[in-house]
């Protein structure tokens, strides 16, 4: 499975931005697909969460309310779409694909990983 995620850019703060994650090969339907951020000099954090069939994703508490996981697995990808945005949103945006053990919070746990998508918010 390979991961290429897109639609970062730069914007406003309390702007909206959409990124999504495209795959390839037909067993990304079956895989929890998360997303990770990585500002400058920080750590990969979670971001948020979907299991292969949908349901209820599952977000860090520094993104609940502002940004909305979903995916089409008829189209093999994943979208972020993130609203109210901040300053302190801006990062490198990473997709990742089958959580193979331990905590589908951390980004160790992640099998398939994208390029990144850089997503910048200005003041």
């Amino acid at each position: 499975v390979q991961l290429q995620a897109s639609g970062g850019g730069l914007v406003q703060a309390g702007d909206s931005l959409r990124v999504s994650c495209a795959a390839s090969g037909h067993a990304f339907r079956s895989y929890t697909v998360a997303w990770f951020r990585q500002a400058p000099g920080k750590e990969r954090d979670f971001v948020g969460r979907i299991s292969w069939g949908g349901g209820t994703p599952a977000y860090a508490d520094s993104v609940k309310g502002r940004f909305t996981i979903s995916r089409d697995n008829a189209k093999n990808t994943a979208y972020l779409q993130m609203n109210s945005l901040k300053p302190e949103d801006t990062a490198v945006y990473y997709c990742a694909a089958q959580c193979i053990g331990g905590s589908c919070y951390s980004k160790d746990a992640y099998h398939y990983w994208g390029q990144g998508t850089q997503v910048t918010v200005s003041s």
